[in-house]
């Protein structure tokens, strides 16, 4: 058995290899696009030859180290004994340095030795591909999936295979699964654009396009250029010429901008040949993508490092705690909204530089005179279930309401459940633990029929790894699945899950719940903190988080990490929970399951409101035989501004 040092080191081994993993697309052929009388031939199978998609996670700066599909680990690959892993890394050196034939003698001899190696049959893959063998990398590519299906680059390296074989269709369903699991990679849609356009899906191409475009998408500008291909093979030349013009305004000194120019310039000649009635040949235009630039642990100090990202944090901490603003510059009329705070409507943000008043907290518009608000109760701890409406105390701008209208105990409300556990590096040494506990937990907490729940994975990417289901044992098989490393891209992952929480569809009031297992650091994120907690709060989603922080390690980062799960959860009507070991996670997240499982929902009319934009605190009150308990609610709302009242019944 090595030692830990050892285990570390190949941890970070495979990390960094994954990390790494090229994919080649190779001179076989990609096949023409002359399906209008005129296109662009952006995709010429000649000049595609041996370019590289760079997946490092230690990418440039101004990338998003989440843009990089192969931040994550087989679990499988943990278990590789020494021999296997020695032959894979010299296997590995030898691809890096295009020595594909010297690779494949090592990488098959790796997988002789231990035939679950994922990584080594994705390397494999990869010098088969540069090789032109292209049934033999599709071999190895579908028997990394097979042996593992929530690793994005499998699905991803599986799709380049088929492009090379000319199965298009094929290709994009891979490159879409791909995604599909790393939402958040600007990487993957970029390639899933291509492989779209390669099957001459062009509504496809031009959807993708939208979604990058939407996004903060600096480095993935290239995705216009696919657009552009798009719009020409449907003769629509007006609309290709505007992706390219957006291409040269957004990144004018990229690699694929000269190309842009030329096409552009081909496009205006065509436009003066067609209106001449004289046919113009379709121009080839190629592209080609600059890999990242690798970045070593020599070129920085890892002490300056950690000094930079706690005043990062600390920062961020600070803004999330900012007191909201007094006023809703941007309210706008009422809306109704369709979640079990059915009165509520989605929090526009308030402005950043606006006048602040003197309390903190979750927001929430009221788009009519009723506000509807979760809460759970604990005293000493313990979920307190029973309560009863002569138990509660509400004020509403520090007035008690002129009439409640609703209380109900929602313990048997369907639950939409998002589980964030942090993969990163740091929890290495307890991961096995946590992944126990979370499982303990799930089965305890769905129990409802018609729940419904999903599992993120977050290090340096942000991955999927089971969509929603209501099936446990689904949930399960995804929690085992995952493989602690690299670094952390937190914030980016509750983001996004309260986003997919705020957006499914449903047809009945729901509890919309996010519980984030994670130490509190994050050194990934493209989103703030606070940014975070916006997007909770807009989709009226509590997060409750459980610190895997072991109290015996008080450093600063540590308690920093603590800091910062206790704010997001209080500021989204959530709770934080830190059972100050890895031995008392369990009880921990068992005390969890009876807080969610015993919120109540109230709703009341506001005295003395008024449609104002103005924000309005929400103090619930909860006590019995003269004990005061513990609420967990939002703490206010904006009082959305409207011309006409309109009751949402």
């Amino acid at each position: 058995m090595i030692n830990r040092a050892r285990a570390s080191l190949f941890l970070f081994f495979i990390s960094c290899t994954a990390a790494a993993q090229v994919m080649s697309i190779p001179s076989s052929g990609f096949g023409e696009f002359n399906s209008s009388p005129v296109t662009l031939g952006l995709i010429s199978s000649q000049q595609m030859t041996n370019n590289l998609w760079s997946l490092n996670t230690n990418a440039q700066a101004n990338r998003s180290p989440l843009q990089s599909p192969s931040g994550s680990v087989s679990k499988l690959d943990l278990k590789a004994p020494g021999k296997a892993r020695r032959e894979y890394g010299k296997g590995y050196q030898l691809l890096m340095r295009k020595d594909f034939q010297g690779a494949v003698q090592h990488l098959a001899l790796s997988i002789s030795m231990y035939p679950n190696f994922v990584a080594a049959h994705n390397a494999l893959g990869s010098a088969y591909l540069s090789l032109g063998q292209n049934d033999q990398a599709r071999e190895e590519f579908a028997q990394s999936v097979s042996l593992d299906d929530h690793l994005p680059n499998s699905h991803l390296n599986l799709g380049v295979a088929e492009l090379a074989l000319k199965h298009y269709s094929a290709a994009e369903e891979s490159i879409k699964k791909a995604s599909s699991i790393a939402p958040l990679d600007l990487q993957l849609l970029t390639a899933l654009a291509y492989g779209q356009f390669m099957n001459h899906d062009y509504a496809a191409v031009l959807s993708t396009a939208h979604q990058v475009h939407d996004r903060k998408h600096e480095g993935a500008a290239i995705v216009h250029y696919f657009a552009a291909g798009a719009w020409d093979a449907q003769g629509k030349f007006p609309e290709a010429r505007r992706e390219l013009e957006t291409l040269l305004h957004e990144e004018p000194k990229s690699p694929t901008a000269e190309q842009a120019r030329q096409a552009l310039e081909q496009l205006k000649l065509d436009e003066i040949n067609r209106a001449q009635a004289r046919p113009q040949s379709p121009p080839t235009v190629t592209f080609s993508f600059a890999p990242a630039a690798n970045v070593t642990s020599e070129q920085a100090s890892q002490h300056a490092q950690k000094i930079l990202q706690e005043l990062k944090e600390k920062k961020q901490i600070a803004e999330a705690e900012m007191e909201p603003a007094a006023t809703c510059a941007d309210c706008g009329p009422a809306t109704s909204a369709s979640s079990a705070e059915a009165r509520l409507s989605p929090a526009p943000l308030p402005p950043e530089n606006g006048p602040k008043s003197n309390v903190a907290g979750g927001v929430l518009h009221a788009s009519v005179d009723e506000v509807a608000v979760f809460f759970a109760a604990t005293d000493h701890g313990k979920s307190v279930t029973d309560l009863s409406s002569a138990e509660i105390g509400v004020r509403d701008d520090r007035k008690p309401p002129e009439a409640i209208l609703g209380f109900r105990n929602d313990a048997q409300l369907p639950l939409r459940l998002g589980l964030i556990i942090d993969t990163s590096e740091s929890i290495t040494s307890r991961f096995s633990f946590e992944q126990g506990a979370a499982n303990h937990f799930l089965q305890k907490v769905l129990t409802n029929p018609s729940d419904l729940s999903f599992v993120v994975g977050v290090a340096n990417s942000v991955l999927l790894v089971q969509d929603f289901t209501g099936d446990q044992k689904q949930m399960f098989h995804a929690v085992d699945q995952l493989a602690p490393s690299g670094g952390t891209a937190l914030w980016d992952a509750v983001a996004f899950a309260a986003d997919k929480l705020a957006s499914h569809p449903e047809e009945q009031p729901v509890a919309r719940i996010l519980v984030v297992i994670s130490d509190g650091e994050d050194n990934s994120s493209s989103m703030t903190l606070k940014q975070a907690i916006e997007r909770a709060q807009r989709g009226e989603v509590a997060v409750y988080t459980v610190s895997t922080r072991d109290f015996e390690r008080e450093d600063s980062s540590a308690i920093l990490g603590d800091h910062a799960l206790q704010t997001l959860a209080e500021l989204t009507g959530g709770a934080a929970f830190s059972p100050g070991s890895v031995r008392r996670l369990k009880g921990s997240l068992t005390d969890l399951q009876q807080v969610i499982r015993g919120r109540y929902l109230i709703s009341y009319k506001p005295a003395a409101f008024h449609r104002d934009g103005q924000y309005r605190t929400i103090d619930i009150a909860a006590q019995r035989d003269g004990h005061k308990l513990r609420v967990y609610a939002r703490k206010g709302y904006y009082a959305a501004a409207t011309t006409s009242a309109k009751r949402d019944f």
